[in-house]
């Protein structure tokens, strides 16, 4: 069940009111645990290709760190393709630079056949697809990447606008992705919820552009309108019924 949390006293839309809802997808739509076991499939895959004297476990954990360090040496909310970050953890575990188009195509196959939706969230999406509602995605996944992810689930034809930082060279919490979606939905900022499970990325910098921050396993704090359990439950704030 969605539970309203109260924010400032201000007057909320009505269930008829709201025009937009987007939603993030790492961790709201696609389920972040499946991705780890896809990279560790992959990673395993890569070790028995290339011989590295090293276990799966230890090539694991070189991956996650060099990608991981990847992300952290960019400059504030600059994006990053995740690809180029994939790429440096390869050639840490190989040992040498591995062509791209050599690992590319085994990579794509093991993450499109191991990757899961979050419950719930696919049936939610088609049921908002059913309503008078925009119905966009704002997420900091490389474009290409992100868009396969939701044919995997079969609700790219749901959304109406899709929103990435690789498009607008910023990642969230930067004001231009938000501001971006907003305008591709021509809706007002305070007639849209944003669905996020990162506090300050995803609902406190919704909220600071006026928008209604959604928290789905986020972090608390007074940038959350609403906190709800099942993706399920952002039906509940949208339609009266």
């Amino acid at each position: 069940m969605s539970d309203r949390s109260t924010t400032d006293g201000a007057d909320e839309p009505g269930p008829e009111e709201w025009e937009a809802v987007f939603w993030d997808i790492g961790g709201v739509i696609l389920a972040l645990d499946s991705v780890q076991a896809a990279h560790a499939e992959f990673v395993a895959d890569l070790c028995d290709r290339h011989d590295v004297d090293a276990t799966v476990e230890e090539a694991v954990e070189t991956w996650r760190t060099t990608v991981g360090d990847y992300f952290r040496e960019r400059d504030g909310t600059e994006f990053r393709s995740a690809r180029e970050g994939y790429h440096r953890g390869i050639e840490a575990i190989v040992g040498e630079e591995v062509p791209r188009e050599e690992w590319n195509p085994r990579f794509e196959a093991v993450v499109r056949s191991s990757i899961e939706p979050i419950p719930g969230a696919p049936e939610a999406i088609e049921r908002l697809a059913e309503l008078d509602l925009h119905v966009g995605v704002v997420s900091d996944v490389d474009d290409a990447e992100g868009r396969r992810m939701l044919e995997r689930f079969d609700v790219r034809d749901h959304f109406d606008s899709i929103t990435t930082s690789e498009e607008v060279g910023r990642t969230k919490p930067d004001p231009v992705i938000f501001e971006t979606a907003l305008e591709k939905a021509g809706v007002a900022p305070e007639r849209s919820l944003m669905i996020g499970d990162r506090y300050d990325h995803d609902v406190k910098g919704a909220a600071d552009m006026g928008m209604h921050g959604v928290a789905f396993g986020a972090d608390d704090g007074p940038a959350v309108a609403y906190r709800i359990e099942s993706p399920e439950d952002v039906l509940e704030i949208v339609d009266e019924e």
